[in-house]
Order: C-alpha cells, then structure tokens, then sequence
C-alpha cells in the first residue's frame, strides 16, 4: 500500500501564502494592484505621458509593496487586527455617578432571589 495514487495534503489547516504574504496581506495587495491600474488608466486619459504614468504607479507600487511586506513580516497573520483593536480598547472607564452601579445591584439581587 506504499505506492498509493493520493497524495495527502498536509496544510489542510494552514492559512494561504502567496509569496511570503499571508491571510489578509494577500487581499491588501491585490487592492494595491487594483489601485494602481485604476490610477494608471486615469492619469493615461487624462493625457499624462506614458513616462508619467509609469514613474508614478511605478514609484507607488514600490513603495505600497514595501509597506505591505513590511505589515506582514512585523504583525503576521491576526496581528494587524489585534493591533488595531487594540487601540480601540479605552484604557480608564470613568464613572461620575453611582446610577449604573445602583442598577447593578438591583439586578443582582433579583436574579438571587
């Protein structure tokens, strides 16, 4: 049975790659490609040389794979999200009234009952 004809995929639970990109990076820069030829189109119609429009979509693309690739390798896969909600977390909770906590034990004790 060792000259089986089905392979076994072994990364069934891994997320995809393309290139050193993983998870979301690979979306961020299929949205840059997407970006850049709509930038490229508009600056070609409105009449921009062909040098133009290929030194600045060439200039931004660099730098927009650069950046990308520079997310990737420093938050990795779920580390941008967390960063990111991480920032939305307040760090104090003030309260200047007692209100809230009147109500807390009111529910409290009726839920004891």
């Amino acid at each position: 049975m060792n000259n089986s004809i089905y392979s076994i995929n072994k990364g069934i639970n891994n997320s995809i790659e393309f290139r050193g990109l993983r998870a979301q990076y690979i979306w961020y820069f299929a949205g840059l490609v997407l970006a850049l030829m709509i930038l490229f189109a508009t600056l070609y119609i409105a009449g921009a040389g062909a040098l133009v429009c290929l030194s600045t979509c060439g200039s931004t693309a660099a730098f927009g794979t650069v950046k990308i690739f520079a997310l990737s390798k420093r938050y990795g896969e779920h580390g941008l999200m967390k960063a990111i909600a991480r920032k939305r977390v307040p760090r104090v909770l003030k309260s200047y009234g007692r209100r809230y906590f009147q109500q807390l034990t009111i529910n409290i004790s009726r839920h004891e009952k």
